[in-house]
């Protein structure tokens, strides 16, 4: 058998596992909201154009709105001012949107604080245990925070000194951007930074320096607890959107699972 067919029969045995990481998509979704005089995106919204009836007996469809960064989606370069001159969406080569999945898990620390943030020693401990870091591989941050994504106020957890939601360092932010293994950094947060982060130096790290290095965001993702520290593999499909700064995304992750009898 071929690598591909080996791949298609262990989907269909069971001994390769698809783990839906997408959160659905409704006009519950939270998004992020920047203070004034900062521009908010659009929610999603639906509107029906037929459904079955006079305007189109035998279909249904739908009109859309929303914007490039609703709930779970891809950030690309172009996104932030450090990675103006680098990709949009479109550009981005499809092998680097297939890779290994690294998860690092904070969610009893985050469960404790919110603002707890991801450090170069967190990366440097999964080393010692599984290992250089994986070419080509995505850095997953499983905090717990997914199980509030139903709750729009829970979800970006703001007060009046802001957003408190658990990210990456400064330190942590170069850290993954520089490291040659890492394609991109994924979080079950609003965004790739802490809540805390615009009052870093500089501000926003995790886009800053990510996106400054040709790396890739991945945001509000979801059973990050269903995958195992190493081992996974991750698939981000987002829109081809030409010019596009991100774009609503599936991602799933390729699981081997033990297969009773095996």
């Amino acid at each position: 058998m071929t690598t591909l067919q080996d791949v298609v029969a262990d989907l269909s045995s069971g001994r390769l596992q698809i783990i839906d990481l997408s959160a659905p998509l409704s006009e519950q979704t939270p998004v992020l909201q920047l203070p004034a005089p900062f521009a908010n995106t659009a929610t999603f919204q639906m509107q029906t154009i037929s459904a079955f009836d006079a305007a189109g007996p035998a279909w249904a469809w739908s009109n859309i709105t929303l914007g490039e960064h609703t709930g779970t989606h891809l950030d690309a370069p172009i996104h932030w001012i450090t990675g103006r001159e680098g990709k949009a969406v479109h550009q981005i080569e499809p092998a680097r949107l297939i890779g290994p999945a690294v998860v690092i898990d904070l969610s009893a620390e985050a469960a404790a604080n919110p603002d707890v943030l991801l450090e170069p020693a967190h990366l440097e401990a999964w080393e010692a245990e599984h290992g250089p870091l994986p070419q080509n591989c995505w850095v997953l941050l499983r905090t717990g925070w997914s199980e509030r994504n139903t709750d729009s106020q829970r979800f970006l957890n703001a007060d009046e000194n802001g957003p408190h939601t658990p990210g990456p360092s400064v330190a942590c932010a170069q850290w993954l951007a520089e490291h040659p293994a890492v394609c991109g950094f994924g979080v079950e947060t609003v965004g790739i930074d802490a809540g805390a982060a615009g009052g870093f130096e500089p501000s926003f790290p995790a886009h800053h320096y990510l996106l400054g290095n040709d790396r890739y965001g991945l945001t509000s993702l979801i059973n990050l607890d269903r995958l195992p520290a190493s081992g996974a593999v991750l698939v981000v499909a987002p829109l081809p959107i030409v010019g596009g700064t991100g774009s609503p995304a599936r991602v799933y992750a390729l699981v081997e699972a033990l297969v009773e009898g095996a």
